[in-house]
C-alpha cells in the first residue's frame, strides 16, 4: 500500500475523559468524522461553560473532510457540532431522533444551512472510500447506533455507546445479528465503549427502573419531582407510564426538558397522552398527590431547575414538606459535589429524596464487562481499541479483550491526538496532532487559556490587591498614594495595621526607586508586587494577586 493510502485513526477527544467524543478516520485525501461532543467543565474550570474537544487539525485539513456521522443525541457526542460546522460546513448524518434533537440546537445558533441526512440502519451509505453499516445499539437514548466502516485498508467496527439490554423501553435492543455478521468479514480493528469496563456482570434493564418508579410513585404522599437527563427520553417515557398508572398530571420545566420533549413527541419516540400535561403554572390547581414535575438538573447545575427549587428561587415551584424528589441520573464525573450539594438542601426543606445508591432509580445506559465481553466475540476484530472513558476505564477493557483472546500486541491503549496507521493488516502508533481543549466562556471560544484560569483559580482562593499610586513622570518620585484596595483577601475593617504596614512598605519603595532614579513602570510594578508579596505571605502565609496601577501626574 503506498504511503498517502494508508488508513489513519486519531481520536481528538474521548481518551482518558468522559465526553468531548469525536474520533477521526483519514484515507488518501477523505476524513470521515464521527460524533462531535462537549464536556462539562472540571470545578477548577472557573466560570467556563462547555468543554470542546480542540479540532485544530479538522481546519487544517477542511477540503478533506467528506462529512459528519452521529453515533446518538447526547451532548457528549453532539453537543461540539455548532462550533465545528462554523468552520467546517460538511454534511450531518444522524438517526431520525439524533437529527431532531440536533437540529434544534443548530438553529439556536443561527445555522439554518446545514446538510442533515438521516440514516436508516438497514441501508448501507457510501461517504468517498468509506462505505458503512450500521447497526442499531441499545443505550439510554432511542435511535442509538454503531456502525461498520468499510475502507480500502479494511473494516474498523465502532460499538457507539451500548448496553445488552433484553428488555428494552421501545423493544429495539442491541443488534446481535449484525455485529455478529461484520465479524464475519474480517474486521481489522473495533472501537468499544469503555464507560462500564470496571463493572462486574451485566447492566441492569431500564424495566427495572420504571419498577422502582412505581413504587415510589404508589407511595408518594404529595407532588413528585423528577430530575434526569433531557435527552433520556427512555426514562421520560416510563416516567410518563407510571404517572399514567397513578392517575398524576405532568408539568415540565425546565428549557431542555421541555425542548426535547416536544421533538420527541412530535417524531413519535415519547408517546403522552394530551390530557397527561399541564403548565407549570397550574400545577397549584391540582391536589399535589396529583401532581408530577417533570424537570432538568440531574447533574447539579447551578442554573436548573431543581437547583433553583433547592435553593428556593424557582418560579412556580418550592419544595415543602413531603415532596418527593427522584434524581433519575448518575453524576458525571466532576459533578460529585454539585449533586450532593443540592441533595443537601432538598433534605433540609423536608423532600423525601431517591437518588442511585439509595434506590433503583436509575441504571446506566453503557455495557458491563460481560456485555464488553460478549461485543468482542461478536465482533472477533484483529486490533482492539478501547475507547469513551476515563484511562483507568480503558485499561480495565484492555484487560477484558486480553481475557476474550485478543494478544496484548494487538490493543491500543491511545490518547487524544495519536495517530494509529492501519498498513497491509498491521497497526502501529505513529506520531501525534495537536488534540487538547477550548474552552467556551459566554461568547468566548478559546479566548481563555491556561494563564486566564490560573488567574481566576488565585482570585478564588486568596483574592485580589490592588495598589494605586500617583508618580512624577520626570523623576519617578510618589505624589499621591499609595492608596490600597482588597477584594476577597482581608476584610479591611479588621486588618488596619496589615493594610498601613503595606503601605508604608509601598512608599519605601517608592522611594528606593526615586533615588536610584528608575522610571521604568515595568520594573517599578515588579518591584511593588514582590515586595508585597514577600510581605504578606509572611504575615498571612497567602499570596493574593497583586495589581500596581501607576498613575501619571
Amino acid at each position: 500500500m503506498a504511503e498517502d493510502k494508508k488508513l489513519k485513526l486519531i481520536s481528538l477527544g474521548g481518551l482518558g475523559e468522559v465526553g468531548k467524543n469525536m474520533l477521526v478516520l483519514e484515507y488518501d485525501e477523505h476524513i470521515l468524522v464521527i460524533d462531535a461532543g462537549l464536556m462539562f467543565p472540571e470545578e477548577e474550570m472557573l466560570g467556563i461553560d462547555i468543554v470542546l474537544p480542540d479540532f485544530t487539525y479538522l481546519k487544517e485539513n477542511r477540503e478533506k473532510v467528506q462529512a459528519i456521522v452521529l453515533t446518538h443525541g447526547h451532548e457528549d457526542h453532539v453537543g461540539a457540532l455548532p462550533y465545528v460546522l462554523r468552520d467546517i460546513n460538511v454534511p450531518v448524518y444522524g438517526t431520525k431522533l439524533t437529527l431532531g434533537l440536533v437540529q434544534g440546537k443548530l438553529e439556536e445558533y443561527g445555522l439554518t444551512d446545514i446538510d442533515l441526512r438521516e440514516i436508516d440502519p438497514e441501508i448501507q451509505i457510501s461517504i468517498g472510500p468509506f462505505d458503512l453499516d450500521f447497526a442499531r445499539v441499545c443505550h439510554s437514548i432511542p435511535d442509538g447506533l454503531g456502525m461498520a466502516i468499510h475502507t480500502p485498508a479494511g473494516t474498523i467496527v465502532h460499538s457507539g455507546d451500548f448496553k445488552f439490554d433484553q428488555t428494552p423501553i421501545d423493544g429495539k435492543g442491541t443488534d446481535f445479528n449484525k455485529f455478529s455478521s461484520f465479524g464475519k468479514r474480517k474486521v481489522l480493528a473495533l472501537l468499544s465503549d469503555s464507560t462500564n469496563s470496571e463493572l462486574a456482570g451485566n447492566t441492569r434493564s431500564e424495566r427495572e427502573v420504571g419498577e422502582a418508579l412505581l413504587e415510589i410513585f404508589q407511595e408518594a404522599p404529595q407532588r413528585i419531582i423528577v430530575a434526569s437527563f433531557a435527552s433520556h427520553i427512555h426514562r421520560i417515557q416510563q416516567v410518563v407510564d407510571v404517572s399514567v398508572a397513578t392517575g398524576r398530571k405532568i408539568a415540565i420545566t425546565g428549557r431542555s426538558m421541555q425542548g426535547n420533549v416536544g421533538i420527541a413527541t412530535d417524531l413519535g419516540y415519547l408517546k403522552i397522552p394530551d390530557e397527561m400535561l399541564i403548565d407549570i403554572n397550574e400545577i397549584n390547581a391540582y391536589s399535589p398527590r396529583e401532581v408530577v414535575i417533570l424537570c432538568t438538573g440531574s447533574q447539579g447545575e447551578p442554573l436548573s431547575a431543581l437547583a433553583r427549587m433547592a435553593s428556593h428561587d424557582h418560579k412556580f415551584v418550592q419544595i415543602e414538606e413531603g415532596d418527593s424528589v427522584i434524581i433519575s441520573a448518575r453524576p458525571v464525573p466532576g459533578n460529585e459535589k454539585s449533586v450532593s450539594r443540592i441533595i443537601d438542601r432538598l433534605f433540609k426543606r423536608g423532600a423525601r429524596v431517591y437518588y442511585q445508591s439509595i434506590s433503583g432509580v436509575h441504571v446506566s445506559g453503557h455495557a458491563a464487562r460481560e456485555e464488553l465481553k460478549l461485543m468482542i466475540n461478536l465482533v472477533s476484530p484483529k486490533f482492539f481499541i478501547p475507547i469513551h472513558g476515563e484511562y483507568r476505564h480503558l485499561k480495565h477493557h484492555a484487560d477484558i479483550a486480553v481475557e476474550v483472546g485478543i494478544p496484548p500486541e494487538n490493543i491500543f491503549l491511545i490518547e487524544n491526538g495519536d495517530v494509529i496507521e492501519f498498513d497491509d493488516g498491521a497497526a502501529r502508533v505513529n506520531g501525534r496532532v495537536n488534540a487538547g481543549i477550548v474552552l467556551v466562556d459566554g461568547l468566548g471560544v478559546g479566548d481563555i487559556r491556561d494563564i486566564v484560569l490560573r488567574d481566576r483559580q488565585l482570585l478564588a482562593t486568596d483574592g485580589v490587591l490592588i495598589v494605586v499610586v500617583g508618580l512624577n513622570v520626570q523623576n519617578g518620585a510618589l505624589v499621591s498614594g499609595p492608596d490600597i484596595i482588597t477584594r476577597g483577601f482581608v476584610y479591611v475593617k479588621e486588618a488596619t495595621d496589615l493594610i498601613e504596614e503595606a503601605q508604608e512598605l509601598v512608599q519605601a519603595v517608592f522611594e528606593r526607586t526615586a533615588k536610584e532614579q528608575i522610571t521604568d513602570w515595568s520594573v517599578l510594578k515588579s518591584d511593588v508586587r514582590g515586595a508585597l508579596s514577600r510581605f504578606l505571605y509572611a504575615r498571612t502565609k497567602r499570596r493574593p494577586m497583586i495589581m500596581p496601577i501607576i498613575v501619571e501626574v
